[in-house]
């Protein structure tokens, strides 16, 4: 009896941005220390806010930020839920095997625990692809022919010898394809992907790859459309490599920069902008009215206020107004940008 092997094709792009790949990698193993807790944080919020806005979670990466502290989020409760699974699950990432399939169950146990009857089991009925929109692009197998179609599939990953780069590409793909679950194939198939590559080089643990998929959702959906259509998932494995390209070197700037920027900012901003910086850290990050800051910094002169606190703030890009277009409003809220976060941290 022939082994299963799924249908693709090597073709010289794939080559070529494997080979692009593994050298910024090699660049970034041989010069780079380990990430601190800081941006391991930042880039595992940034993985759960993409992975979930995909399948439509509306949650920023701020309410991200406050539910892994413990913070209370006025949001929809299976949003809420949502996240909290998605950081369990990257919370146990090294935890798992690759190639186990009984691990693969657990994962989906966790990442779907409170949103399905039965999670962490093959699905029972017929399940179909939404493109991004109510438009079906893809009816899955039969349910009666998922149990050994995975069996293939893991079958086929044990034994393959296909780079970590291409083998991680198709079975995301194929577990796409399949769709053994009710619910949560798309998260599944991001993450079982992100721990393959994890697994072969320890660096892909903190790359965000999943918030550059959601940033090209669309792209994402026409690339598995256009690999059922070819019977093969050539297409596919493309536009992942290629997003896993734009990932690492995002990453790779901001671990190389954020740290410059951040003791830049901390070295040219006065005492005041840095109390302000302290002010929202006290606030919770929430977005704050002049007076608010006022009354947390125990000021009493507007005037001062402004312009020793407020201006430099706004000018050197740490805050915004959350009215850019009506400064004067009496609505008028401030808010935290990254770079003012990036300088909080490093507070």
């Amino acid at each position: 009896m022939s082994q299963y092997k799924p249908p693709y094709t090597v073709s010289s792009k794939i080559v070529s941005l494997v080979a692009e790949i593994c050298e910024v990698l090699g660049r970034m193993s041989a010069l780079e220390s380990p990430q601190e807790l800081r941006l391991r944080r930042i880039n595992r919020i940034k993985t759960v806010h993409g992975s979930l806005a995909i399948e439509g979670n509306t949650l920023t990466e701020d309410q991200i930020s406050a539910i892994i502290d413990g913070k209370k989020v006025v949001a929809p409760l299976r949003e809420i839920q949502e996240v909290r699974n998605a950081v369990k699950v990257y919370d146990q990432f090294t935890e798992w095997k690759a190639t186990n399939d009984d691990e693969l169950l657990k994962a989906h146990e966790i990442l779907m625990s409170g949103l399905l009857d039965a999670p962490g089991q093959y699905r029972t009925k017929a399940v179909g692809i939404m493109g991004g929109g109510n438009d079906i692009i893809h009816m899955a197998p039969p349910a009666g022919r998922v149990l050994q179609l995975m069996n293939d599939l893991f079958s086929w990953l044990r034994r393959t010898d296909a780079h970590p780069l291409i083998a991680s590409s198709v079975f995301h793909y194929e577990l796409e394809f399949i769709h053994p679950f009710e619910d949560g194939n798309g998260r599944m198939g991001r993450l079982w992907q992100t721990l393959i590559l994890a697994q072969w080089n320890p660096l892909f643990a903190d790359i965000p790859v999943e918030s550059m998929i959601y940033t090209n959702q669309q792209e994402y959906y026409k690339a598995l459309n256009q690999s059922t259509n070819q019977a093969d998932c050539a297409p596919f494995i493309e536009f992942i490599l290629e997003n896993i390209m734009s990932a690492i070197k995002s990453d790779q700037v901001s671990d190389q920069v954020s740290d410059q920027v951040s003791d830049q900012v901390s070295d040219q901003v006065s005492d005041q902008v840095k109390s302000l910086v302290g002010a929202f850290a006290k606030a919770g990050n929430k977005e704050q009215a002049a007076l608010e800051l006022m009354d947390t910094l125990k000021l009493s002169h507007r005037p001062t206020f402004r312009k020793n606190y407020l201006h430099p703030a706004l000018e050197s890009g740490i805050i915004e107004m959350t009215v850019p277009d009506k400064p004067r409003t009496k609505n008028q809220k401030y808010r935290m940008t990254a770079k003012g976060r990036m300088m909080r941290d490093k507070q």
